[in-house]
């Protein structure tokens, strides 16, 4: 059975929102056992005072999905989706913090081969979503894990001209067609979860088998 863990930091719950899609999708997959889990806002009390929706933004996504307290957690799993807000093209402080989190656990060789993947929300279209996929995607790549980017939709689902990743373009909320792709990423990620885990039973039993290479 492969794990998926979904980990996600949001202030104003689009992100969340997009979470909860994204673990839909990986649902979906037969034998996928998802985990939604979120990044404590790293922003100190006073910013989120001097904020009129910072406290709101912080309890809203919190209160359902517990948060990760340590990283090194993310090794039990065999993918990892993370995502955040775009601030102008960079992450969110608290996902740059988690990655250098990470590092430590990526020295040991935990997470080579594991499924890496990423998603965003901005408030804007030109909200920088690309860029800051990458600035995510990128150091998971470094840490070994095995890229899934954001597959276009299905046609029927996908607008015309639309990035191709789950990424909402409306300040309100993320849009039918946004949580639709949320879906369509969290599915696809959890497939090939589910094939590079059974890859790697079926090395680990020839391996331990002395039969040789078996061809299937």
């Amino acid at each position: 059975m492969a794990r998926v863990l979904v980990l996600f930091h949001s202030r104003t719950g689009d992100t969340a929102a997009l979470a909860d899609a994204i673990a839909d999708g990986a649902r979906s997959v037969r034998f996928t056992e998802v985990d939604v889990r979120r990044l404590d806002d790293p922003a100190p009390a006073a910013a989120l005072d001097a904020d009129p929706d910072g406290h709101a933004g912080r309890e809203r996504p919190g209160r359902r999905h517990p948060t990760l307290d340590d990283a090194s957690a993310v090794a039990d799993y065999d993918a990892l989706i993370l995502g955040g807000p775009a601030r102008d093209g960079v992450m969110a402080a608290a996902l740059t913090r988690f990655l250098d989190q990470l590092g430590p656990l990526g020295a040991t060789g935990a997470l080579v081969d594991k499924v890496g993947a990423a998603f965003t929300s901005a408030p804007t279209a030109r909200g920088g979503l690309e860029p800051t996929l990458m600035s995510i995607m990128i150091p998971l790549g470094n840490l070994g894990m095995l890229l899934v980017p954001p597959a276009p939709a299905a046609p029927a689902t996908s607008t015309a001209g639309s990035p191709p990743a789950a990424t909402p373009t409306d300040a309100d909320a993320p849009s039918a067609a946004d949580l639709a792709a949320a879906r369509h990423q969290g599915a696809r990620v959890a497939r090939v979860a589910g094939w590079v885990r059974h890859a790697k039973g079926h090395e680990a039993a020839d391996a331990g088998g002395g039969h040789g290479h078996h061809h299937h």
